[in-house]
């Protein structure tokens, strides 16, 4: 009985996806792609009739389908292990289903080899997949530790260590030899309840004995180095309405260099109402003589606007004893927005020191008069900066003039300063310099990544460089003093078949420098679990507007690749200055968005001017909005085949890449949400970032895995991993503590919104056992 019922749930499954295959295969056909789904479809859909009738040839039939299907898959995928699952798993699983004796009853008795025979293949390509398929690891020998001069003591004193944000530590007591035997040190759990998804993702800073960062609700506190006790706690009680994710990814030490009144060390940071405040490093109670009693209103010049559309979230910068600025702006919502404007006020005192954006860069220091505001929807600048104090310049990173998916409206100012890197004197808040990596932005490629400023050795000079990640993958090496670029760009023709009454660039900037972006997409790089869904994403493919990278959007819908979270993100890249090597984490999935006409648009609107509709940008004050979403399959899956998430050294001394491998697992993934639990490299998606240390060891949480995780920076090798209780998508931080000595690495877990899994509240520390 049970077999006949397992015969007949066969009969109908089979029948189904043969019949889905089929019609969907027609589609592709008739779009340009491929005809194996077709003659697949048609033949599993007669294999089931052949089943239900019990005909002698339905095995044989079978079988040969699943040994063209290997044919086919190896000629598409060769012994890529991930690519070949889609193609080959579900067809393999059901051949083994079909050899169950009850089953295989119904066909000729000696037609099991027909099916055995392409099956124990399939286990020997996918054993060989796993081997010669897999990307190795480079042959280098292990990375022995070095001894560097440390100017902080061991102390971690900026979100990137220092204002270079290189996030480099000269300790070595954690190295190659020892790391495996890293165990938790101690954790800190916040009881601050989160504001919707948890948004911690704050690198600590480690100055004068304590752990300063920021919690969720923008709670302050001072943990102790060796316990993670807390030791003071402040809460700004922030009016957060309107405000979609209250993140904030660190705070800001500041020690006065003349003796105080009060708050000699203090913290500074901003909060997500818009005011700048700061705290007695020592007590946690407010700077009284700062701005106004401790704070300054930074709503001060931006005009009206709806609450929660704009706010800080990362630390200031402390360049030349001032506290330099900037904020995110809901971009995408209306051509006119705040102000993006960047802020230097004395560290001490709170007194405005100089104002810029793109309309104000003839006086930055001029006072505003009654009624004025900053140049409204000029591009902002959310990421981290970086500074040199010898220069007497602050870097800022920006971002895209809003609405960010068209942008026929914009100014030329907004044009040349928007989706690049400026750089303004910290005296007069001038502009000295400003660099673009991408023209006429209309993809929201903003520039996220902190500027990271080091040396490197070109054509036989030692150059001050800084080098600008971008989503795109592409880094942009330019000369730190006047913005030129130490390794030459070119301009590329780009498509230029966009909506009406908007325009393209002709050409779009290119780096000679190794990049770490994605290859174009192909038809056979759409992925998924099943053929069925793999075909579904084929055909979307087949149907979409993609004409490789700046693909312009449009009415239908099109592909955009990198997406808009990268490539590099806020993370930034790593450099260890004395090896001269450079760490990136970068991230591959591609974007889907339709331009939707204004007028339809207006169709749907109710009475309170809601519609019926959630667009990602509704971009008032456009002809169009815009839909876009990740490029994902019915299933949850991502519409291209991974890896999803790699880890990249390049060496700064050749200009070449030393390694790159795909970075993560599959633990955590799989369809629907669910996890897989195959601790299998798969290349994850991950948002954070990376340290290295003198020790010869990158650290990195990062990854949808949940992994932290210490790698040789030398070859790649991963030498330590432990789970977090939550995505660590943040970027760690190491000191030596100042009553112990001891070497700690700490990392925020508080997971991610854009990455599936459980938000949490957790500072994770990790050290040698006592003895080591």
């Amino acid at each position: 009985m049970l077999g006949k019922v397992l015969t007949w749930l066969l009969v109908l499954g089979m029948g189904a996806a043969g019949l889905a295959l089929l019609l969907g295969g027609v589609q592709l056909v008739a779009a340009g792609g491929s005809f194996y789904y077709v003659l697949s479809g048609g033949a599993l859909a007669l294999s089931a009739y052949g089943l239900a009738r019990s005909r002698r040839w339905w095995l044989p039939l079978y079988g040969a389908l699943l040994g063209g299907t290997l044919i086919w898959a190896l000629g598409e995928a060769g012994l890529d292990g991930w690519a070949l699952v889609p193609r080959v798993i579900a067809p393999a699983v059901l051949g083994l289903i079909l050899l169950v004796p009850a089953v295989r009853a119904r066909a000729k008795p000696s037609s099991s080899a027909w099916l055995t025979l392409p099956l124990v293949a399939t286990v020997i390509i996918f054993v060989a997949a796993g081997t010669l398929g897999r990307e190795p690891y480079p042959e280098f020998d292990g990375t022995e530790p070095v001894t560097v001069a440390d100017e902080q003591d061991g102390e971690w004193r900026n979100w990137g260590r220092s204002l270079s944000g290189e996030r480099f530590s000269p300790l070595a007591d954690i190295a190659a030899s020892n790391v495996g035997k890293l165990e938790q040190a101690w954790e800190f759990v916040s009881d601050v309840e989160p504001y919707g998804f948890h948004s911690f993702e704050a690198t600590p800073i480690a100055a004068g004995g304590k752990l300063f960062t920021c919690l969720d609700r923008d709670v302050i506190v001072a943990l102790d180095q060796d316990s993670g006790e807390q030791l003071w706690k402040y809460d700004a009680k922030p009016d957060l309405e309107g405000v979609f994710a209250a993140n904030c990814r660190g705070v800001s030490y500041y020690l006065a260099p003349e003796p105080a009144e009060e708050c000699q060390a203090r913290i500074l940071f901003g909060v997500h109402d818009n005011r700048l405040m700061a705290l007695d490093a020592e007590t946690g109670k407010l700077c009284e003589s700062f701005g106004d009693k401790g704070a300054i209103d930074l709503r001060e010049g931006l005009g009206d606007f709806p609450k929660g559309i704009a706010f800080p979230t990362s630390p200031p910068a402390l360049v030349g004893g001032l506290a330099v600025i900037g904020g995110w702006v809901t971009d995408g919502l209306d051509t006119d927005e705040p102000s993006g404007v960047i802020r230097a006020f004395d560290a001490v005192t709170g007194e405005l020191a100089w104002a810029w954006d793109y309309g104000r860069d003839d006086d930055p220091t001029k006072e505003l008069a009654e009624g004025e505001t900053y140049t409204r929807s000029a591009p902002n600048a959310w990421g981290v900066f970086s500074g040199d104090e010898a220069l007497g310049l602050v870097y800022i990173p920006t971002g895209v003039s809003t609405p960010d998916y068209f942008g026929a409206h914009r100014t030329p100012g907004s044009e040349i300063h928007a989706t690049g890197v400026v750089a303004l004197d910290i005296a007069t808040g001038k502009s000295r310099w400003h660099f673009q990596t991408i023209h006429h932005d209309i993809w929201d490629l903003d520039v996220a990544s902190q500027p990271v400023l080091t040396g490197i050795e070109h054509d036989g000079r030692k150059v001050p460089a800084l080098i600008q990640p971008t989503k795109r993958g592409e880094f942009f090496v330019l000369d730190r003093r006047d913005g030129k670029p130490v390794y030459p760009v070119k301009e590329r023709p780009v498509p230029q078949n966009v909506v009406e009454g908007e325009w393209a660039s002709d050409t779009q900037p290119y780096s000679s420098f190794p990049n770490v972006g994605g290859a174009v997409l192909r038809e056979v790089d759409m992925w998924g679990v099943t053929p069925l869904d793999q075909m579904w994403c084929r055909l979307q493919f087949r149907k979409f507007e993609y004409q490789g990278e700046f693909t312009p959007p449009s009415e239908n819908w099109a592909i955009f690749y990198p997406g808009s979270a990268g490539g590099s993100n806020w993370g930034s890249v790593t450099v260890d200055p004395v090896r001269g090597l450079m760490v990136s984490n970068s991230l591959y999935m591609a974007d889907i968005g339709k331009m939707i006409p204004r007028a339809e648009v207006e169709a749907m609107k109710y009475a309170d001017g809601t519609t019926s509709e959630s667009f990602a940008f509704i971009q008032e004050g456009t002809p169009f909005a815009i839909d876009r979403r990740v490029f994902l399959n019915p299933l949850g899956v991502p519409c291209q085949e991974p890896p999803y998430g790699r880890l990249t050294v390049i060496d700064l001394k050749t200009g070449k890449k030393r390694w790159s491998l795909p970075f993560g697992t599959a633990k955590h993934a799989g369809p629907m949400g669910l996890s897989s639990f195959l601790p299998i490299r798969m290349g994850s998606p991950n948002l954070g970032g990376s340290l290295a240390t003198a020790g010869g060891l990158i650290f990195i949480g990062a990854a949808q895995d949940r992994q932290f995780r210490a790698i040789d920076i030398g070859n790649g090798r991963e030498l330590w991993s432990t789970e977090l209780p939550a995505i660590g998508g943040a970027t760690p931080m190491t000191y030596r503590s100042a009553k112990t000595g001891k070497q700690y690495v700490v990392i925020a877990a508080g997971g991610h919104p854009g990455l599936p899994g459980p938000s949490g509240g957790s500072l994770m520390a990790y050290a040698l056992p006592e003895g080591e």
